[in-house]
């Protein structure tokens, strides 16, 4: 019987010991599926995150490819607008004079910062650009060429202090020199206005023609504040049509006849 008491009392023990070790396996289980689940749950946080960076930058240079390409094709539709309405728009005006003949460009450089602002424009000699040629826009004077290599011409900006443009109070007015205010792109002064001319502020100030660089007629702003100088001669400020700095087509002017009239005038000066 004692026996039997101890054997039970082992197989009772080995059961319990048994029983204790399944429900720690099973805890244990049951422990590492919660931990299977945090890890599985962070590593798709992460790689979300990660998938997520991944298609922003994606999507950023994919971005920067299309305004690329964009760009490419937006500046040559406007090369191809520019060249059509320089053709459109000189030719007809020029006409009046019948000596000028115009070349489309785009300015590829252009300063803004000092009193000696010059530009630099993709056409030269090869393009049979000269140097002393006028540069206008349809809103104004841009500039006066002075010097030119073969494929690129280097322009004195309106907004440059040595640059000086004949121009008129309305189509049949006084005529004065226009300069460049020093101060804003679309600021000027016209001077040398008599006093006793009609003139009111908002009237449109063109070129006069009197120049063999520029056309006549070309509208370049309107008239405002005037002041007498002594007691002689009108200085009135002028707001340009146009603001040179935002700029990107021109046509460049060139007189054929400009030769033969400087020719004729240095005889003369003689």
């Amino acid at each position: 019987m004692a026996e039997r008491k101890g054997i039970s009392g082992y197989l009772f023990t080995a059961a319990i010991f048994i029983a204790l070790e399944v429900a720690a396996l099973a805890m244990l289980r049951n422990a590492s599926e919660v931990q299977n689940n945090w890890i599985s749950r962070g590593a798709d946080s992460f790689n979300a995150c990660v998938w997520g960076s991944w298609e922003k930058v994606r999507g950023y240079f994919g971005l920067r490819r299309v305004n690329d390409s964009l760009a490419v094709e937006n500046f040559r539709l406007r090369q191809q607008l520019a060249r059509l309405d320089s053709s459109l728009y000189m030719p007809e005006d020029l006409s009046i004079v019948g000596s000028f003949h115009s070349i489309p460009a785009r300015i590829v450089r252009h300063s803004n910062n000092s009193q000696h602002n010059v530009l630099l424009l993709d056409r030269g000699g090869i393009d049979n650009v000269i140097a002393g040629s006028g540069v206008v826009s349809e809103k104004g004077v841009v500039g006066i060429i002075d010097a030119v290599s073969e494929h690129y011409a280097h322009v004195l900006s309106f907004c440059n202090s040595s640059t000086v443009v004949s121009a008129r109070v309305g189509r049949n007015g006084a005529v004065g020199q226009m300069r460049w205010d020093g101060i804003s792109s679309t600021g000027a002064v016209l001077s040398e206005i008599p006093p006793y001319e009609g003139m009111m502020p908002g009237d449109t100030v063109f070129t006069s023609g009197f120049s063999s660089i520029f056309p006549a007629d070309i509208p370049l702003g309107l008239t405002g504040e005037s002041k007498l100088v002594n007691g002689a001669t009108l200085v009135i400020k002028v707001r340009l049509f146009e603001d040179i700095r935002r700029l990107r087509y021109v046509t460049i002017v060139s007189n054929n006849d400009r030769a033969e009239i400087e020719n004729l005038l240095n005889e003369e000066g003689q």
